[in-house]
């Protein structure tokens, strides 16, 4: 029998020594911030000002917007601000210490999302040094995303659903775990328009333990009636939101609108030619790997998960990241083939007996110290000025305030941030809000195309924020605009005198 000195000197080793979970969480977090540059690459994408401002806003006002606030181009039209969660927990971290604040949120939740990979993991009966190996790849693939915007919100949830539902137990039959998911199914869709997976998972286990209890009953599969109330009970949970059903209509409607998501460039077919992308490309190969060996050993859930994400990866780069998530299914499909390949059994052993030690280990008692050096870090963040036009802020500012000013997607994010949305902008990253027809016409003219001039016209705007290359600014020169400020990224001009 232990002693009792020996079980208080085991707990307090599992209060005190970090596992491996919590280790590659703090290296996340410290490689994101420190290594990364995080303090600026978190806002290479400008969306992230408009979901700050927004998030204020909610927080001043008490209300959510229903109505476009931002733009000249389309004022009071009604606007669906779907992750208006997120956007007040952006909003009250930038209330609290800026951009640097944003940053410690996202740093912290990236490393969380690290965490909870490494706990799915251990569900699913992964490897140990396998994981360990199998961390690059995700960290490679996740990164590409790592910004600072709702989705990583997203990404801690469908690993949170995902440990839920590799219990193997029918939990949902308990009308308490009935509550649960739809609590989490609430959250969800009030965070990330990412919501409809949690049914989608939950779905897609009870359909794979169906067929897998009547093609291989031998494997004892968990009845699939638990798994589809849990997803009935996330479904709905998720009309729990200031928009009831009409955010799941409108949120269809975006995803299957293929003539606006062609234009949206997270969206298209990731490029596996560019440099760097040998180890998202082993994601793929490793996740259709698992998903052969999955089925293989008889375990249809997980090679469907596998199989599923994979497709939307190829489909869209937006979703290599989350196909990234799913890595600790490769990694027990894998484990469970390696027996069979011959002399490995020692490493196998080494291995197992790596995991018992560090199943002994937790460290969460320096999760409050982890997060205050995070909060605390000395870093100086905000966007970067090799992207936007920090250079021209003064000259912006000093426009007068009826200006209609003409700028890209890509720096109207930034505009509604650092004005804070006091200077209306002529369109930004939310695609949903402008649709296809804008969009359309918004390429037309910065393109150049024939008919660009009318375009002009219609809108009437009096100045113009342009990129240094792009082809519609010698265009406005050549038509009489003039050069009111030039830097290192865009320059401003004015309309002539009408």
């Amino acid at each position: 029998m232990e002693l009792p000195d020996s079980r208080r000197a085991g707990r307090l080793r599992s209060w005190l020594v970090p596992d491996l979970a919590l280790s590659a969480a703090a290296v996340t977090a410290f490689f994101c911030l420190f290594l990364f540059g995080g303090s600026t690459k978190l806002f290479r994408d400008s969306d992230t000002g408009w979901h700050v401002r927004n998030g204020e806003r909610i927080l001043v006002e008490g209300v959510l917007p229903r109505t476009d606030p931002y733009s000249w181009t389309r004022p009071g039209n009604a606007w669906y601000a779907w992750e208006w969660g997120a956007d007040v927990a952006m909003g009250a971290a930038h209330r609290w210490r800026g951009l640097e604040g944003v940053t410690a949120l996202f740093v912290a939740l990236i490393g969380v999302a690290t965490w909870l990979w490494f706990r799915l993991t251990w569900a699913m009966g992964g490897d140990f040094l396998l994981a360990c190996a199998l961390a690059s790849p995700m960290l490679s693939t996740t990164n590409m995303h790592w910004l600072a915007r709702p989705h990583i919100f997203s990404w801690c949830l469908v690993l949170i659903w995902l440990i839920v539902m590799e219990r193997r137990e029918p939990l949902a039959w308990r009308w308490y775990h009935l509550a649960a998911a739809a609590g989490f199914g609430a959250v969800w869709a009030n965070v990330h328009a990412s919501f409809f997976f949690g049914p989608a998972i939950a779905f897609l286990y009870a359909g794979g333990y169906w067929l897998q209890r009547i093609l291989w009953p031998e494997t004892g599969a968990p009845p699939p009636g638990g798994f589809v109330l849990a997803g009935l009970a996330a479904a709905v949970g998720s009309l729990l939101n200031p928009y009831g059903t009409g955010l799941h209509v409108h949120v269809f409607h975006y995803v299957t609108n293929r003539e606006l998501l062609q234009r949206v460039g997270e969206f298209q077919t990731f490029n596996f030619h560019s440099e760097g992308s040998a180890q998202i490309l082993a994601t793929v190969v490793i996740s259709l790997m698992g998903a052969a060996f999955a089925l293989v050993q008889h375990n249809v859930p997980r090679a469907l998960l596998l199989v599923g994400f994979s497709v939307l990866a190829l489909r869209s780069a937006r979703a290599l990241p989350m196909l990234a998530l799913m890595l600790p299914a490769a990694n027990a499909a894998i484990r469970g083939v390696i027996p069979h390949l011959g002399q490995v059994s020692d490493a196998l052993r080494y291995s197992g007996n790596l995991r018992k030690l560090d199943s002994r280990l937790g460290g969460l008692a320096l999760v409050p110290l982890l997060l205050a050096l995070v909060a605390a870090s000395p870093q100086r963040a905000g966007f970067p000025g090799s992207e936007f036009p920090i250079h021209a802020d003064a000259a912006v500012e000093a426009l007068p305030p009826q200006t209609r000013l003409f700028a890209p997607d890509k720096f109207g994010g930034y505009l509604i941030y650092r004005f804070a949305g006091t200077r209306k902008i002529f369109f930004d990253g939310r695609s949903d809000f402008y649709g296809i027809d804008f969009m359309k016409q918004y390429i037309d003219l910065v393109q150049v195309r024939p008919g660009w001039e009318t375009l002009l016209a219609r809108w009437n705007p009096t100045h113009a924020l342009l990129p240094l290359n792009y082809s519609l600014r010698a265009a406005l020169e050549k038509s009489g605009w003039k050069i009111l400020h030039t830097g290192p990224v865009a320059v401003l001009l004015e309309a002539p005198a009408r």
